[in-house]
């Protein structure tokens, strides 16, 4: 069960109109991206919850913070139900999407099962943000464990994560001149996100259990 589920179990465990109001609340701010993506201390601030679940998650499997959030920024720009467009019949009419990809983290269903089965995280959610950074961790530990890959180099740790392993490990990604320079930008958002959380780690240290789950 994710932390948001917790979280509506326990306001519905103490009833009345000011819980349900609060959970409308939690639902809203959930659903929707934070407003400036460019800075990760204003996202963090926004979003209470978000920086305990991605210390969760580095605590967990090293992955660091501003590394998970650099892909999340690169694969749905924090749109939690972000898919891949689908494609075009005759340059108009949309047809079918390219892969079943969704989510926070964009990750498909084969691998989504894959992590839930790995994991033992079976009622995670591609749409639930402590579940997607909790994935981005774990995959990037794999990367680490089976390619050598540092938990901390957000450009290769890209790589491997948007070619699969088998795929880094052929480094398909060479043939590709485009997706060498989105890695460039993962990691240039990783080190602009690394200098932001250096001003304001202090404070959402103090924050982290005061406001969690909110």
């Amino acid at each position: 069960m994710s932390g948001q589920q917790l979280t509506k179990g326990r306001l519905l465990a103490g009833g009345g109109a000011a819980a349900l109001l609060l959970m409308a609340i939690l639902a809203s701010c959930a659903s929707t991206p934070p407003e400036n993506r460019e800075d990760v201390c204003a996202i963090f601030m926004e979003k209470r919850g978000w920086y305990h679940a991605t210390m969760q998650s580095f605590e967990k499997w090293g992955v660091p913070v501003h590394v998970q959030m650099a892909i999340i920024y690169q694969e749905s720009r924090f749109e939690p139900r972000a898919r891949p467009p689908r494609k075009r019949f005759l340059g108009f009419i949309p047809t079918t999407r390219p892969t079943t990809a969704y989510g926070y983290a964009q990750v498909k269903d084969a691998t989504w099962e894959w992590y839930q089965s790995k994991t033992g995280h079976h009622g995670a959610d591609r749409d639930d943000f402590a579940d997607a950074v909790d994935f981005i961790g774990w995959y990037g530990r794999y990367s680490h464990s089976h390619l050598g890959i540092s938990k901390w180099d957000a450009y290769n740790q890209y790589l491997a994560y948007h070619e699969g392993h088998g795929g880094y490990k052929k480094k398909r990604y060479a043939e590709k001149p485009w997706l060498l320079a989105v890695a460039r930008k993962v990691e240039a958002n990783a080190k602009r996100y690394s200098r932001q959380l250096a001003v304001c780690r202090e404070e959402l240290e103090r924050r982290r259990y005061w406001f969690w789950p909110f």
